[in-house]
Formats: C-alpha cells, structure tokens, sequence
C-alpha cells in the first residue's frame, strides 16, 4: 500500500516553540542526575543560531492543579502543590507516612521534593498542553516544548524524575478533536507512564523503543500490547545494548511506516530523550546526534501535526546539542555545517566546540536477525488491527473523551493493581533513572 502522508513537501512548516526562562532554575539537588539547565543550555543555542527568527517563540501558560487532575489523581497533586522541603515529613504522614524516606506518592530519593516543584510541574506540563493547543487551533504544524517528555510519571504517583505527566495531559487535549493520536519514544528508557495510562483504549497507539531487561522502569515487553479496546495499540520495541544509527533505522522506519499505514493518526507526539545518545550517564544505546534525529526527520516527512518533547538525557552538553539540531530540523535548516556560535554555555562543549554527538566503539548486541524478528512480531500484531479510515478533524463527543481518561473505577482499580504488581516486581532488581 503506498504511503500518502509521505508524498507531502512539508520543508516548510509552522513551528511554535515554548519555553519559559525559570524552568532552567530549578535543582533536583545536588548529585542528582536530572539538569533543567539543560534547557537553558538548549534555547541559549536556538538563540545564538538564530533559529528564533523562523519559529514563533511562546511562554506557556502554567498548567493548574484543576488541569493536572485531567489525569492524576486529587489527593497526589494536592501533595505535589503543598509539599516542600521543609515539611515533606509532616505533610507525608498526612498521607500515609514514609517508608525509607519515600512517601506513598513516591517521592523520596529519586524524586526528590525541591524549592519550587510544583512551579516546575506547571511549566513542563503547561509547554505541552499549549503545544497541543496550537495544533488545534491551527496556528502551528510543529509544536516544541523541551521542557516536557516526562514520561514515566503516573496517576497516582512519581516516578523515575517525573512528577506530572505532561504528556499524557497533552494528549488528552489532542483528543477533544482528533480520533486517533500515535505517541512514540525514542527515550532509552521505556514510556511505562504514558503506555499505561492509555493501555485500554484504541484512540492512542503507544511506540516505545527501549532497553529491556534488567534496566528501569522494567517494563515494555513486546509481549505487553494493551488491554480491551487498547489490545494490539501498545507497541514496545525492546532493544538491546549498543544499538548504532543504522541498526536503530532499519527497525525505527519499518515499524512506523506499518504504524501510519494501519493507524492513521490525526497528531503525533514524539518524546525525544537524549539518553538513548552514545555516551549518556545511565544510557546504554549509542546514537548518534544525527541517528537521533533522523527519527525527527522520518516523523516529520508524514506531514502530520506533531509535538516534539524532551525527556531523559543525562550527558547535558550532548543533549543541548542534540535537541538544538532538532529544533533546526523542525524548521527546516541543517545545522551540521554551521560553526558552534559562541554562547554562554560555550566552555561546556569543548576540546571540540561542535554542534555534534558522534557514537562510539561500543559493541552492538542486536543483531539483524533479532531486529526482523521484532519486526515481523510487531507487524503480525498491527494485522490484528481494523484499517483505520482518514477522517478530518473534528470534536470528540465528551463521553468518549471521558472513557480515554479512565474515569470507570473498575479501570482505575486495575491501573493501580498494575503499578502495584510492577512495582513489586521490580523491587531490588532495578536501578532508577
């Protein structure tokens, strides 16, 4: 079947890019791996490039504690907006008590409570949700917010440096007008947050290419496809160590190329977590800077709506350089060939001061058999699937959009036993990251 989306000149598209001065402020604390600096680092890029001259530059509007609740539950975000340092003990005895230091909500060591966390939460969630909004409204075909992807965060609680879903809340306000939304992640780590909260519906298919295996959060099998409505829509694309530019594209591109083809979806989300680069603190994958984004580039030929958003990535000066070249490429310019203009930043990106993350010898554990094994696995589940029609825009029925957000408490009790029985499994065997 040819691939219409594929035949469109979309070298010119409108590009909105949301950013907010203070989110690179913020401090996980002191030896914590998470940098919000790492936006400062990247939009004090975008600037030097001149890049801000072909996007519209918007500060988003902070997301409120009524608008997280889309998602996450009452009681976590009444935590998440009143806790602090100082009283994080008191008020997590209000909850429940601590166990080790973590409170029920998981906040502790990993996620730890800092000066101006939920302010932090509003600023990340609020760039994706005015992503969507601009979609929606028309005023964009590419919508950026660096500051989200935190994509492990769930309903009722944290996880893995994430507190407030910004994603899925992003999703949900794509749903109030498109049928179907495709969400895929190019994070090292799987995208257990946002898989779960849409595990039971046909209106979002989940892609997830990841470390599997003895690597946080733990989940993300190829077995593991979705539930009820949702059964064969959540895709996981386990990946083993090492994996290089070109083996990384010939299981990237055949798996989406079958999702557009069977899905159809009306607006795409992509987290792009630079901790899937070579060379990243508590990565294990070796791409490249262009490996990287030339799953931006592949997304983006199929001229469909779509958010780009951050997420992991630890080495932060080849995160900057990364997520700086994508914005590039969401714009249309390649920056490969322009000289690192000084910035404030400059030292960080010494001896070689270029705007490039090259891989390295790192041995490559997937072979070209086990990736066309995944593919052909993959490709026999979206068989399964009915071929989804083309359909325009329009505005979902709130009943159905209220059926996506799992407000059935029988969904939300399974939600829970999920992360329960995850969470049992996984205790003592992975490291958080």
């Amino acid at each position: 079947m040819t691939n219409s989306y594929s035949l469109a000149d979309c070298s010119k598209r409108r590009v909105c890019y949301f950013y907010d001065d203070d989110v690179g402020n913020f401090s996980y604390g002191p030896g914590h791996y998470m940098k919000p600096k790492r936006m400062h680092m990247v939009h004090n890029m975008v600037v030097n490039y001149g890049l801000y001259q072909k996007m519209d530059i918007v500060k988003p509007v902070r997301t409120t504690a009524y608008q997280m609740t889309r998602f996450h539950s009452d009681e976590y975000i009444n935590f998440l907006q009143h806790v602090t340092p100082d009283n994080v003990e008191q008020l997590a005895m209000q909850h429940g008590g601590l166990e080790q230091g973590i409170t029920r909500f998981n906040v502790g060591e990993d996620c730890p409570v800092f000066e101006g966390l939920f302010e932090f939460c509003s600023i990340s969630a609020g760039g994706t949700i005015g992503a969507a909004n601009k979609l929606l409204n028309g005023e964009a075909d590419i919508a950026i917010n660096w500051s989200g992807g935190l994509h492990h965060a769930k309903k009722t609680e944290a996880s893995g440096f994430c507190y407030v879903n910004d994603i899925v809340l992003g999703i949900l306000e794509l749903l109030r007008f498109h049928q179907r939304v495709l969400y895929v992640d190019i994070d090292v780590h799987h995208g257990d947050g946002v898989e779960e909260a849409f595990y039971t519906t046909n209106r979002v298919m989940t892609c997830s290419f990841h470390k599997f295996g003895e690597f946080f959060p733990g989940t993300g099998d190829i077995k593991d496809t979705g539930l009820g409505k949702g059964k064969d829509y959540a895709i996981n694309v386990p990946l083993r160590d090492g994996i290089d530019d070109e083996s990384y594209k010939n299981i990237f591109r055949p798996i989406i190329s079958k999702i557009m083809e069977w899905f159809r979806p009306g607006a795409i989300v992509l987290q792009l977590g630079g901790d899937s680069l070579a060379g990243d603190r508590l990565g294990c994958f070796n791409l490249s800077m262009r490996g990287h984004a030339s799953c931006v580039e592949y997304i983006k030929s199929f001229n469909i709506p779509m958010i780009m958003v951050g997420g992991g990535g630890y080495t932060i000066r080849n995160v900057a350089r990364t997520w700086t070249f994508e914005t590039g490429l969401a714009v249309g310019e390649d920056l490969s060939a322009v000289e690192l203009p000084y910035n404030d930043y400059f030292e960080y990106y010494g001896p070689e001061y270029k705007l490039d993350v090259p891989s390295n010898n790192m041995a490559n554990h997937n072979t070209p058999e086990y990736l066309q094994k995944t593919i052909a696995k993959i490709t026999d589940n979206l068989r399964n699937l009915p071929f989804a029609p083309s359909v325009q825009m329009q505005e979902v029925p709130r009943d159905m959009d209220m059926d996506v957000e799992g407000q059935d408490s029988e969904a939300d009790e399974a939600d829970e036993r999920r992360t329960r029985q995850r969470r049992l499994e996984r205790m003592g065997i992975f490291s958080s990251s």
